[in-house]
């Protein structure tokens, strides 16, 4: 299984047969090199409806006929896009050609404009475990910190958690090492830094004080890989 950094908080996972999008924020996003043209995918998996996150989904999901798996609210607002879609919600888990996806707590927000300029609400913002090859991958989405990363960590075995660094909006640096105490993960990758200004933090700090945490820190640039 491959993960691929595509940006803020974008990435791709490979498995032998599926290609799952997480976030396809690609349009706008200072921190990618793709276009979305570029990028295929089977599934679009959402942590939440914030624009920097549901980005690019409608024309992905149109182009590549992808089934977007999002929390109940978004879901059916992806359906009244036209696009195919499995609702889910916070603690529920379902099986897909790929393996296994559950959403967990995130403690943030999920809306998208509506005509009027007022938001829409997108239902409760979402981590999600993906399980996949006997992999296990953890993409906390925008949250704060909370006790209840311990419970993630202590009932599944994480081989690489995706967290955001960026503070402002979602956990800092100092806040993302304590999720690494309480989740235990094999490997570490920051997300959700750099793309605006309220949100510049500095990965390869953070990925050297996590190194000390005895997990691997892999800061990736957009369009680098890791194998899991």
């Amino acid at each position: 299984m491959k993960i691929t950094f595509l940006g803020h908080s974008a990435c791709l996972v490979e498995t032998r047969d599926h290609h799952l999008l997480i976030d396809p924020f690609i349009t706008g996003n200072s921190m990618s090199t793709f276009q979305a043209d570029d990028i295929s995918c089977d599934f679009i998996l959402l942590t939440h409806g914030h624009a920097d996150h549901f980005g690019d989904t409608e024309a992905l999901a149109k182009r590549n006929d992808a089934t977007v798996i999002a929390n109940f609210e978004l879901a059916g607002y992806c359906e009244t896009k036209g696009l195919k879609n499995h609702p889910m919600h916070i603690g529920g888990s379902a099986s897909f050609p790929f393996g296994e996806v559950k959403l967990t707590i995130a403690h943030h927000g999920s809306s998208l404009p509506g005509p009027d300029g007022l938001p829409i609400y997108l239902g409760e913002p979402a981590g999600i475990l993906i399980k996949a090859e006997g992999k296990t991958i953890y993409h906390a989405g925008d949250t704060g910190l909370f006790l209840d990363m311990q419970l993630i960590g202590q009932m599944n075995t994480i081989d690489v958690a995706l967290l955001p660094i960026g503070d402002n909006f979602t956990m800092g640096p100092e806040d993302a090492l304590k999720a690494i105490e309480f989740l235990r993960p094999k490997k570490v990758i920051p997300i959700h830094y750099n793309t605006f200004p309220p949100i510049e933090k500095d990965p390869n700090e953070f990925a050297q004080a996590a190194n000390l945490c005895n997990t691997e820190a892999i800061v990736l640039e957009s369009g680098q890989s890791i194998e899991v």
